[in-house]
This record gives C-alpha cells, structure tokens and sequence, in this order.
C-alpha cells in the first residue's frame, strides 16, 4: 500500500545494484507499457527539440517506488533524502549504454533508439487531445523572506510534457533540471513540491541533512518549503497536484490553494493535526486528558502520534503494553492492594487483551511505553509505562497523549538547549535523546527563528491559548464577557459534555470589516480535558443552555488565520490594510452530565450526591460547626448547597486546584448570597473565600477549623497523594471533625449490571471488561477493607477515633455502600501535629474569590 517491498530489504549491495539495472531496462523496453512512467514516457515522446523522449532523472526517482526501495538497498542515507537516488539512477543508467543515452550534466535519460514502429501509435492514440482547459491553481513559494508566498495558475493542458510548464514558472531552462519531491500531505495526495536542481549540484553534499548554522551562509536555502517537505530545498519552490493516471496518458491534476498550504504548514504541529482532525482550528486544543472514546473527538492520540511520524519523516511509533498485577502499584499505598476479593482479570493464554475472571485474587492492570526512532532507526525518544490502566486501549492512548504533549511543548519553543529539553523530558516523564532528537527536529528551530524575526504576509504574532484575565470577584463580573439569554438550569463543570455553535470573525480595527473565518452548527467537547482553548472552556463555564456570548482575542499566527480562511485574497487584504483581532461568537446549545452523575440519578432517589450532602449537613448540625473547608471543591456544589440550606456555619472556605471551576463556584455562590442578603441581612454566613491551590499542600491560615468535608475527590488523585491529603489533613489543618467519602469498589458490580451502563459501553470497544471505575478519571476505587485500612491507621496515627457509614446502599447488606463514608473525630482539644510534615506558614493558597458580608 505504501510502495514498499518488503522483498527487497533482504536484498545484498550486489544483487540490489543488479536489479537496479533490471528494473531500468525494463522501465525502457518496447515490451511494455504497464508499468507507473509509461505516461511519463509517452508525454516526453512530444517534447520539442534535442529533448524528444527524454525523461527527467527526478521523475525515476519520485514516481517508481520499486526503483526507490532499490536505491535504498544501496545507500541507507536515501531513507532521510530520496533525492541521493538520482546519481545512482544515474550510474546505472551509464552502464545500459547500448539501450540507453545518459546525461548526467542535465539529467536526463532517454532510449538510445527510437520505439519500434508499431508501439508509437500506441502512444499517439492516448496522447490527451486537450489543448485549451482551466488553469491549474498551485502555490509558489519564493526563498526570499521579503516575498509572500502566492498563488499561480498553470496550464497543463496543452500537448507537451507538464514538467515543462513547472521548470518555466520557476525560471529554469526545462523539466530535467526540476527536481520533484515525494508526495506532501494525505497519503491519497499527489501534492508535490518543485524546485530548481541549479541549485543543488552536489547531491552527495548539498542534500545532506540541513545544518542549520549554514543558513545564513546560503541565500537560496527556502525556509518554508524545507520545513513543509522536511529536507532541504533549495531556491524557489512550487506546491502543486498533478500526476499521471495509472496506465494511461491522462493527466490528472487539482488546485493547491493558500488554505491548502497552510493546513499543511499547521499540520507540522502535534495540536494541528488535532485542531484539523476536529475541523476547528481556533476552538479546538490537543487535550491534556484522554477519557474515553465515547468522550473524545477528533482522531485519537495514537492515531495522531502515527500521523505526526509521518509528516516528520520518522519510523511508526513502537508501542509495547505492558501487564502489571497488584504488586506493581506504585507509592506508599502499595499495601492496600492485599485482595481485590469481589473480583479479578487475567490474560487470554497467548493474547493481549484482557478478559473477566469472577473470584480471582489478583487484578492485572495495563501500562504502555513508547519509543519513536528515526528513519534511520536512531532512538529520539522513549516514554517508560508510569500509569496503570484498566484497559490496554487506554494504557497506549493515554502513553501517545503524553508522548503528544511533550511534542506539542517542544514545538512551541524549539530553540531551547540540550539541558532544558532534557529537563522539559524529565518533567513529562519523558527520555529525550536530545542529540539525535534536535537533529531531526532542525529545521523547526530555524522555521521558529524565521517567524520571531518577521511577520509572515504581514500578519500578527500573538499566542492563541489566550491566558483569561479572572480573577477573584473580578472573574464574576467581568465586563469582557457580556452573557446573553435568561439563565435557566445547571452550569456545567468538569466532566461535562458540552454542545455549541459558534463563529468566529477576522475583525478590522473600529470594526469596519469582518471575514467569516470557522464556523461549526454543533461542536461537542469535554468540560476539563482541555479539548478547546483556555477562555472558551471559562465562558461556558458560566453558561446554562440557551445562553449565547461575544467576546474578542488577539490574532493568532497567519498561518493559523490562512489554513482556516475559505477566501485567502479577502483575508490577506484585511491583514495587510489594517490591525486586526478575532471575534468569537458562541452559543451553548446542551449539556450532558457526567455518565457517574446521570447513573447516580437513575438508580439512586435521591441521587448520591445528594445523599453525600445530607450526609454533611447532618454532621454540621451534630457537631454545631460553624467553619467548614471543603477540600477538592470543584465547581461548588457542596457550598452552593450550604447557602441554600440553614445551619451553624459562619465561614466557609473551598479549595480546588482548578481555577475554572472556581471561577464557577464563584459566580454561583456570590449570586445566591447577594440574594441571600437581600432578603435575610442578618444571614448566618459571614465570609465566604474560594482558594486556589492543592490539598496536599498546608496553608496556616485554614488550620483549626471545625470541620473538614472532602467528597469523592481523593479517588482523582494518584494513591500516594491520596495517602499525603489524610496526613496534610489530619496532621496539619486538624479539623475536630473530617468527612471523606469515595466510591466502594465492590458495589461496581451492581452498578456495570445497570441498562445504564450496558448503554455506556463503547461498541469500538472489544475488551470485555465487567470491573471498570464509575469514572475514567479515577485513578483508583477501594473496596472496604482497604479504605478502612487507610483511614484506620490515619486516625490511629494522628488520634483521631474514625466510623464508617455510607450513603447509597443497606448498612451490612453486600456489597455496602455505593459511596463509602469516613468521620474522622478529633480526640483531645489540642490537635495532635506531625511535626514531619512540612508546616510553612506562609500562605500557600491564591485568593481567586471573595465575599465578606461585613463590608458588603
């Protein structure tokens, strides 16, 4: 499918030069014409002149696969460079004197002797009779970075040889001095560049792998047809799709426009090829998360890092999925895995996938590592197995994602050194090889140094990811983005699935001018994976259904403007007349909630997080408290919950390491206590603050509160830092009461039986796998006897006594609870520190929300 023949790689030096002579004589006998240059050689049987049957040595080289895996048989450097197989077409065709005529000057070669009289009818009845058609639209691309890349119109329809009609666009005596390139783009694609080989005489020297320390050196080395083809080029370049049909004399040939180019030039990047996968190149994002397949859109992470070896030229990732069993958790929690009793999984005998075996001992979970070489199998990078998974599927998907992300890191600051990529490796538990790497990667670094120095086709230079300007109570009423439509329902939060419509506008200065840039009528995404760029995901954040938004962002690169603009001239014409910025327009159309939160819904009355809330609010009223931290608080709920329901409490506090669904929390609650306010002045709550920052850290100012709720939120982090919030909570925050609930693994069962669940499954998906998480992004769920394991020894360290109770289920009815519940009590008055602990009293958390009645 490729053009590769497997046969070949076996071949010896000598056998392979061999053949290389068999496949010419062959290519120019008068016995056949079924082969890939019979149209090439009918073509050039018009040519006027000295060069009548001559074929360009390029054309050997870019059209006949079997001579290219010859060539590479001979010399392995061809593998990063096919233009190196032009001398050795060459040197062989030497050797075939008396069939062929060879000059290695002009590069060309043509049959020594004329065709016999009764094939050149052949070639004349399928000669095309076209001479007057539409011209072919193809994209010129000067090496000089004071002219702008344009478009051209060709007419290749006439009778000759279309090569001719390239060489002369680009200023060259004839076809056999234009070297043409392997194809660019789609696979099905015939988009090839065309350049000058005036420029290139040396093929063994100049067409090694760029230097990049000799560019300023060279004035003729074209910048952005090397990054497009991903090797040198030299002198001015055409991007254009014309090739022969398949044993015939028509040629085939489509327009290369400006948006085509630039969707290739924006597909070089690991987000591109998302972002163009989705159809959304100013929405969309490479996310941070994979979830699921039913959840995610556009091509999936491994598809994606295949696509992106690709375009770079490198081998197919190497992907090795590894199974780990329960003595393979990482972190100091390794002793809760002792017995998964309710259920296990084991291997199919010979096979990779895993399957369900009830009243097994052991759960074998799935780790992927990942190795991507070069074409000449030099090792760039490899990513080591860290995470587990339940499924294989998601091991390689979510290794390719971290693979992709470090890329994408890359690629937006290539220039760096040896030791900060190996440092920016380290921390995306990547091993860069960073010699071997930044060598494939050159021609990045220079096409990065290009763009800072200039702006292409006069455009701007700003970062799309628009860093949103929330903060505190700022980000609730910030007059940048103006909500329309009547507030009706819930606000979504992390996990949410989310449909818009949107538009998004090039806009003129002072708004005289606008261009449609994207548009899309329903674009879906997943709240907190990081699927769309940063302001979007905060503006819907504060969005019900029905409710629309207008805001305003600075320009992006022009690459990025051109790859989506359906009229390139209108769009070059407004970024050249004037400053420009975009408009988005967008529109939430529905929401879906989370498949945890649709299924407590279904099978539970009240649901669980509800009864979750009861179940704290019955505890405040027990203990009388009348300060309360919610750790992990996400968008709110629980808080919003306490201002809508009296009690004991004076001061509440909310942490949460996502500063966007604090921005939510924010809105919600400083809406609910201004009303509040309104009509009951004398409101039990006094102060309420949203902190951003993580529960494993300590801040001195939240120590000593009454009670402490963190509600299925520890399931979401890794278990060592699940293990470090009991100790940072109980050691250091020391509530006199701490409420943790988390989901009962052993109640899963019950749950994956639902009609619900059956319906949840992915039809894509052949891993009959009965013993999921609820939530894909649990990183664990324990059975009851290891969360009471943990809380045990938890209490036990820092005196605390500890119950256990749940909500969702019959108490000492198997399987237990559907969330299991911890209390936590405080045994003396004085806290019971752990003097090793790191105990900073500097203040560890950001303030992003406020709202204190006092000076209301």
């Amino acid at each position: 499918m490729l053009g590769i023949d497997s046969l070949q790689s076996s071949l010896t030096e000598p056998d392979a030069a061999e053949e290389l002579l068999s496949r010419l004589s062959f290519i120019f006998s008068s016995e056949s014409s079924l082969h890939p240059l019979s149209s090439h050689l009918k073509a050039v049987s018009y040519r006027e002149g000295e060069l009548s049957g001559s074929i360009p040595v390029s054309v050997l080289s870019a059209c006949d696969a079997k001579l290219g895996n010859l060539c590479r048989s001979l010399d392995a450097r061809i593998e990063s460079n096919p233009f190196l197989s032009i001398p050795l077409i060459l040197r062989a065709a030497v050797r075939l004197s008396e069939l062929l005529v060879v000059s290695e000057e002009d590069l060309w070669i043509r049959r020594r002797n004329p065709y016999p009289s009764n094939a050149m009818p052949e070639l004349a009845n399928q000669q095309s009779d076209v001479t007057n058609g539409p011209l072919t639209e193809a994209v010129y691309i000067p090496f000089s970075l004071n002219k702008d890349v344009r478009t051209i119109g060709m007419n290749l329809s006439f009778k000759g040889y279309y090569l001719d009609v390239i060489a002369k666009e680009l200023g060259v005596l004839n076809a056999s001095k234009v070297l043409i390139s392997r194809t660019i783009g789609k696979a099905s694609s015939e988009s090839r560049l065309y350049f000058s080989a005036l420029e290139t005489r040396n093929f063994n020297s100049k067409l090694e792998l760029y230097n990049a320390e000799e560019s300023d050196s060279d004035r003729s080395f074209n910048i952005y047809a090397s990054y497009l083809l991903g090797q040198p080029v030299y002198g001015n370049a055409i991007l254009a799709s014309v090739a022969y049909t398949w044993r015939g004399a028509e040629l085939f040939n489509e327009d290369v426009s400006l948006r085509s180019y630039f969707r290739m030039l924006v597909a070089r990047m690991p987000d591109g090829l998302f972002k163009l996968s989705r159809e959304a190149l100013f929405v969309a994002d490479l996310p941070r998360l994979f979830t699921t397949k039913t959840n995610w859109r556009g091509s999936l992470p491994r598809d994606l890092l295949c696509a992106f070896c690709r375009q770079h030229r490198l081998s197919e990732p190497v992907f090795n999925v590894v199974c780990n069993s329960d003595q393979d958790l990482p972190g100091p929690c390794k002793s809760l895995a002792n017995e998964k009793s309710i259920m296990g999984f084991t291997s199919k005998p010979g096979g990779d996938v895993a399957t369900f075996i009830p009243n097994q001992n052991e759960v074998q979970s799935f780790s992927c590592e990942i190795k991507v070489f070069s074409k000449n199998r030099n090792l760039i990078l490899e990513s080591s197995p860290v995470d587990n998974f339940m499924k294989q599927g998601d091991a390689v998907q979510n290794a390719s994602l971290k693979v992709l992300s470090f890329l994408n890191l890359y690629f937006k600051q290539p220039c760096i050194s040896l030791e900060e990529l190996s440092l920016l490796g380290v921390k995306c538990n990547i091993n860069c090889h960073s010699t071997c790497f930044l060598k494939e990667f050159s021609l990045c670094q220079v096409m990065h140094k290009v763009q800072q120095q200039s702006h292409l086709l006069r455009g701007h230079k700003l970062n799309l990811n628009h860093v949103n300007p929330y903060n505190g109570l700022i980000s609730v009423e910030n007059k940048q983005l103006s909500i329309q439509g009547t507030a009706c329902g819930s606000l979504p939060s992390n996990g949410y699935l989310v449909s818009i419509s949107y538009s998004v506008f090039l806009v003129s200065e002072g708004k005289k001018k606008q261009e449609i840039l994207e548009k899309s009528d329903e674009f879906e995404f997943e709240i907190g994976s990081g699927a769309v760029i940063s302001c979007i995901e905060t503006a819907i954040l504060q969005m019900t259904a029905g409710q629309s938004v207008c805001f305003y962002m600075g320009m992006p690169q022009s690459e990025v403007v051109l790859a989506a603009s359906m009229n390139s001239e209108k769009v070059l014409s407004l970024l050249s007349s004037t400053p420009c910025c975009l408009e988005f327009s967008i529109t939430l159309l529905r929401l879906t909630e989370p498949f945890e939160d649709r299924m407590e819904q279904a099978l539970f009355s009240p649901p669980l997080s509800k009864q979750r809330v009861e179940f704290a609010l019955q505890c405040i009223k027990e203990f009388s408290a009348t300060s309360l931290i919610d750790f992990g608080c996400g968008s709110g709920s629980l808080l919003e919950s306490l201002v809508d329901t009296p009690s004991s409490l004076e001061n509440i506090v909310g942490i949460d390491i996502s500063q966007k669904g604090l921005i939510r929390a924010a809105k919600v609650l400083n809406t609910k206590l201004e009303k509040l306010e309104a009509v009951m002045p004398r409101s039990m709550i006094k102060l309420a603050v949203l902190y951003e920052g993580s529960i494993t850290a300590f801040d001195s100012r939240l120590s000593g509160y009454d009670i402490g709720t963190c509600l299925e939120v520890i399931e979401h982090m890794e278990e060592d830092q699940a293990c470090l919030f009991g100790d940072i909570a109980l050691g250091l925050f020391c509530p006199r009461v701490l409420v943790v609930s988390t989901p009962n693994y052993e109640y899963n069962v019950i749950l994956q039986k639902s009609n619900l669940a059956n319906q949840e499954e992915d039809p894509d998906d052949k891993e009959p796998l009965l013993c999921k998480f609820r939530n894909h992004d649990h990183k664990f769920e324990w059975t009851r006897e290891q969360f009471n394991h943990w809380a045990s020894g938890l209490a036990l360290k820092y005196n605390y006594s500890v119950e256990f109770d749940g909500v969702g289920g019959i108490q000492g009815v198997e399987p237990g609870f559907a969330s299991q519940i911890a209390v936590f009590k405080r045994n003396q008055q004085d806290p019971l520190r752990d003097s090793g602990l790191s105990a900073e009293t500097e203040n560890q958390y950001k303030t992003l929300w406020k709202w204190d009645a006092s000076v209301s």
